[in-house]
């Protein structure tokens, strides 16, 4: 891979990386009536703190308070209205200046003066319909501005990451420093706010069974030779998901980031996961080198992700017995690298909104914006693109599910082997033993991406894959069926709803 600059190879400082990527005061009535002529109005309020997080993990049915300043930085008196967001059905209460309540009328702050604002809340932990994090957040109107205050507390017992350090404008908890080794185990569910961040030189391994909720707006992140294996196991799959467990949100999308893993000095593994409701599942990106280092992805779905369920930039990934499936723009969106596809169901049958990208696309560079001084520039990446597909199954509600883009001085080449895709051509020398049919799935709708006795992927796939089972463990008889899914009649499918 390259550029129009030279790339660094001198390891840099996880900061560095951030930093790029991206008492209550009374007022005396001293002053004369008319003071209220010199009030000023949509001025920036600062705010001794702009999240309030109560990181104490109840378990027993308690309360705990917290306070912040509200000052007025101006050389006139400011005047502002309040509210808790939630109101009288808040976990939270709110106390302003010594007086009780949710909203608050024709708040005064003098000129270089501030305001302390109470907060208390009130957790059950035994309370099984709580989330796992309460929210809410303190609005403050003025006529031409509005601000908030975040408001976060542990509710369900688990395993909270909350942010101990800020880079930009990223929140971040670094879960696994230089040379350490961490497990999170599954005795009780992990909960991030913020970003869970592995180091450089840091492996976390996340054992079967174990349950991983992420809040709005953060995701995990493993920094440059970081490393990360995720070892769910057939019985035991590891979930990774968004926080909010309403069954409203079971197909909400973009509840959380993604997963976003940079360049390593080691494999990456990913085996008997589901991830889902991000706005991007899984982005794998070099930022400074390629390494060629793999991420090998084994029996998982990746799906109901807002954009893209896979997006790589500079990657080497290999896929086997996988399910990608229902994202907003891409399922796979390949950029330079090398890509390895065995036995896949790439179905995209997004319905949120109107799609007009095809479920897979591969191309031989990326655009990425850069800092450059003080100003943001795209850089153009490009470096060749290769991969190979057998046995897999594109298709999607698109007539077109694959394209291409090349761009001169990189090589990108694709080879597919006993698919099903549905593209405008496949009878060009990329495409051996496929094909363009339906491949019959049971249910698209209900997201069953198994095949009926009909569909044209029973015994057309490829042998010697090594491949002997499919992503529900079931023996892959004499020639395989195409697909993540080998065909069992009924009662066998009734299993497959264990994914969904």
């Amino acid at each position: 891979m390259n550029n129009n600059k030279s790339s660094a190879a001198n390891h840099k400082s996880l900061v560095v990386g951030i930093l790029y990527a991206f008492l209550v005061l009374t007022l005396a009535l001293t002053m004369p009536s008319c003071h209220r002529n010199n009030l000023v109005d949509g001025v920036k309020l600062e705010f001794s703190a702009d999240t309030i997080m109560f990181d104490t993990v109840f378990t027993t049915l308690t309360s705990s308070s917290r306070s912040f300043t509200v000052r007025n930085t101006t050389g006139s008196p400011v005047e502002v209205d309040i509210a808790l967001a939630g109101g009288k059905q808040s976990y939270y209460s709110i106390n302003v200046d010594g007086v009780p309540g949710t909203e608050f009328h024709n708040v005064e702050i003098p000129a270089h003066d501030s305001i302390f604002v109470f907060v208390k809340v009130n957790i059950n932990p035994t309370n099984q319909n709580l989330p796992y994090l309460v929210t809410d957040s303190i609005l403050f109107y003025q006529k031409n501005r509005t601000q908030s205050v975040q408001l976060v507390a542990c509710g369900q017992d688990a395993h909270f990451i909350l942010p101990d350090h800020t880079g930009g404008s990223i929140h971040y908890n670094i879960v696994a420093h230089e040379h350490e080794h961490v497990h999170w185990t599954n005795d009780k569910p992990w909960v991030i706010y913020g970003w869970a961040v592995v180091d450089s030189l840091g492996k976390l391994t996340i054992d079967p069974g174990t349950k991983v909720y992420v809040h709005n707006g953060g995701g995990i992140w493993v920094y440059r030779y970081g490393n990360i294996h995720i070892n769910g196991t057939l019985d035991e799959p590891v979930t990774i998901r968004g926080d909010r467990l309403e069954s409203f949100f079971a197909n909400d999308y973009a509840q959380w980031e993604k997963i976003w893993i940079n360049e390593g000095t080691g494999e990456n593994l990913i085996e008997n996961a589901i991830i889902s409701n991000a706005s991007i599942g899984l982005h794998l990106q070099a930022l400074e080198e390629y390494t060629g280092n793999k991420t090998i992805i084994n029996n998982s779905v990746i799906h109901n992700n807002q954009s893209t369920g896979i997006l790589t930039m500079g990657a080497n990934l290999e896929m086997n017995n996988c399910q990608i499936s229902n994202n907003g723009k891409y399922s796979l969106a390949l950029q330079v690298g090398e890509y390895t596809f065995n036995q896949v169901t790439v179905a995209n049958y997004f319905t949120q909104s109107a799609r007009k990208t095809p479920a897979v696309a591969l191309t031989n560079n990326f655009t990425i914006a850069e800092m450059v001084g003080n100003e943001a520039v795209n850089v153009m990446y490009l470096g060749d693109a290769n991969a190979t597909f057998n046995n897999c199954i594109i298709y999607g509600a698109l007539e077109n599910e694959f394209s291409t883009g090349t761009k001169s001085g990189a090589e990108l080449n694709y080879t597919f082997h006993n698919c099903i895709v549905r593209a405008d051509s496949i009878q060009n020398g990329h495409f051996i033993n496929c094909f363009n049919a339906n491949p019959k799935f049971i249910a698209t709708y209900g997201q069953n991406y198994n095949i009926e006795e009909t569909s044209p992927a029973i015994d057309a796939g490829m042998t010697g894959l090594g491949i002997t089972t499919d992503i529900l463990g079931r023996p892959r008889n004499g020639i395989p069926d195409i697909g993540a899914y080998e065909y069992y009649p009924i009662p066998e499918t009734k299993q497959l709803t264990v994914r969904n």
